[in-house]
């Protein structure tokens, strides 16, 4: 068969019959198949229990949209969700209010499990830009700037901002570089700090990992507990960070030591390049 023709077969939406068809994302159940979608409501107990026009199932591809389509509405976001599938007789068009109750009637706990399926390292040996020597490369991310509906419950578990902003929620995620595949994330409070969330994702590194992370995760007892793991480090120190010169090498670079891990220190300078005057791109 031509590679033309395999290629548009490729992008035919998966659609099983019956009433469940509008749960079947093309492009996602390329990723995410309902096979796997079902396990995870029977699992977590969120199957329907009676024959509905938006079961489950739809309810947690509707989810993963609203993921991918963060700036717009329940209906524009089932519009593009069932976009390919018009036509179809078993496709509904629900109320926004039918989408909310399908949403809360979900919950939570089968988006949690589907992450813990599907997160992991995806690069392969031969992947380039993923891997330093025989390691592989990543590194915590963080961000503490996600806003989220004020509602009593946010405001609660969250703490309101004092100027009378939205609640925010902090995020940090361990990803592989280069794929930038999720490999571990947990969230909260911002009170709670980085380092304290890092920890948490700690049992997620393994010796033939590289761990980089930029200034702000120095601290002794991180460090140690990183090391603990059998992961190797790689990352910047603090400006203010004294270290303890113990032996020079022969480039320039000297053996220390940060609480009680022996370390490698290289002093670099690091130049931005300058940033493009979007003026001038005319």
């Amino acid at each position: 068969m031509p590679l033309r023709d395999q290629s548009v077969i490729s992008r035919v939406v998966r659609v099983a019959a019956g009433v469940f068809a509008p749960g079947h994302l093309g492009e996602l159940t390329q990723v995410v198949p309902f096979e796997l979608v079902d396990a995870v409501l029977a699992e977590t107990g969120r199957v329907q229990r009676r024959i509905r026009e938006l079961p489950s199932r739809v309810g947690v591809y509707f989810l993963l949209a609203m993921c991918l389509f963060p700036e717009v509405g329940y209906l524009l976001v089932w519009d593009k969700m069932t976009g390919a599938l018009a036509g179809l007789p078993a496709v509904v068009s629900p109320t926004a209010k039918a989408l909310r109750d399908l949403r809360r009637r979900v919950g939570g706990a089968p988006m949690r499990a589907l992450f813990e399926v599907l997160c992991g390292p995806l690069a392969r040996p031969t992947t380039p830009g993923v891997r330093f020597g025989c390691y592989r490369t990543v590194s915590f991310d963080g961000c503490s700037s996600l806003k989220v509906p004020d509602t009593s419950r946010n405001r609660a578990w969250l703490d309101r901002l004092a100027h009378g902003g939205y609640p925010q929620l902090e995020l940090m995620t361990l990803v592989e570089t280069g794929t930038r595949a999720m490999i571990g994330a947990v969230f909260g409070p911002t009170v709670t700090g980085e380092t304290a969330y890092a920890k948490r994702l700690l049992h997620l590194l393994r010796p033939d990992m590289l761990v980089l992370w930029d200034k702000g995760f120095d601290g002794n007892d991180f460090l140690a507990a990183v090391t603990g793991t059998g992961a190797q480090i790689l990352g910047r120190l603090r400006s203010n960070r004294r270290v303890p010169v113990l032996s020079r090498l022969a480039d320039g670079s000297y053996l220390s030591v940060i609480g009680s891990v022996p370390v490698r220190i290289v002093d670099a300078a690091l130049v931005a390049p300058p940033r493009a005057d979007h003026r001038d791109l005319r």
